[in-house]
């Protein structure tokens, strides 16, 4: 889950100006790279083995 202070740090980063399209954006990737870091600590992802073996199955 994004954070006040991670979000007041990529605000710090932005430019002067910045439309709301840009905003909103940027808010939706730093949700999902802190997704990915959650269930990454959570071991909730697949190996590339797994990956592997699932793509392969797709196809089957």
């Amino acid at each position: 889950m994004l954070t006040k202070t991670k979000l007041k740090e990529h605000l710090d980063n932005f430019p002067e100006q910045f439309s709301i399209d840009e905003l909103m954006e940027q808010l939706i990737v730093l949700e999902k790279i802190e997704k990915g870091k959650t269930q990454s600590q959570n071991d909730e992802v697949l190996s590339e083995a797994e990956l592997n073996e699932a793509v392969n199955k797709w196809f089957e």
